[in-house]
């Protein structure tokens, strides 16, 4: 085997790996995380002996005052998505300096023949500008069913969900977890986005116009490898 093939062969199997590894991870990024899975309510416990009481804690509380908005680990609310962000920046520096200095030699004597008025004058000038600007802006509505996966002492609640939304060129996921407050929640058991604290909002997608949009894998790999 000549020195030719066996560089050929051996750039073609680093290429190939390169690709393997890059399309991997690529996928790996874009599979729905397992912790937005949703949370289904708990199985009931036993049903207890009746006891003559109205009030039976086991089957689980909610207040005549909060009608039927959830409460409870496993019931659904709806979050509307109404992020809009918008950021800018700019700056600019604009400096100088100049400076000269200059001797006058003496017009007799025996220094007049030997020093010009030309050699002991001097002059520098520096000058520097700079700017930048920088603008980014984002927006996301619609709408994301989400369940109730822990409720806190203080009244507070872990949600947490996803939407799979499967398209006829490709598939786009909606992913969001974080803590709202029952009082935020409307009667109609939604809340906005803008309520949700410690909010993690993934929307991804995966498919030919996903790709499109992408770097190639051989691109990629010159990329990790390229010093400039």
């Amino acid at each position: 085997m000549t020195y030719a093939v066996r560089k050929t062969l051996i750039l073609s199997t680093a290429l190939a790996f390169a690709g393997a590894f890059g399309a991997t991870q690529a996928d790996a990024k874009k599979k729905p995380d397992i912790q937005y899975a949703p949370t289904y309510a708990p199985v009931p416990p036993m049903p207890v002996q009746p006891n003559g009481s109205i009030y039976q804690a086991s089957v689980g509380y909610a207040p005549l005052t909060s009608g039927s908005r959830a409460s409870m680990v496993g019931d659904t609310i709806t979050i509307t998505l109404v992020e809009k962000t918008q950021a800018s920046k700019s700056n600019s520096a604009d400096a100088g300096r100049t400076g000269s200095i200059a001797l006058t030699p003496p017009a007799t004597g025996p220094l007049s023949h030997i020093v010009n008025s030309s050699d002991i004058a001097s002059s520098g000038t520096n000058s520097f500008t700079g700017k930048g600007a920088a603008t980014q802006s984002n927006a996301l509505s619609g709408e994301v069913t989400v369940t109730i996966a822990q409720v806190f002492p203080n009244g507070t609640m872990l949600v947490r969900g996803q939407k799979a939304l499967t398209l006829n060129r490709g598939d786009e996921f909606i992913q969001i977890s974080g803590i709202i407050r029952g009082a935020d929640i409307s009667p109609d058991n939604r809340i906005p986005s803008t309520r949700v604290a410690d909010a993690k909002i993934i929307y991804t997608g995966k498919g030919e116009i996903a790709r499109a949009s992408s770097q190639g894998w051989l691109q990629r790999f010159f990329t990790r490898i390229s010093p400039f």
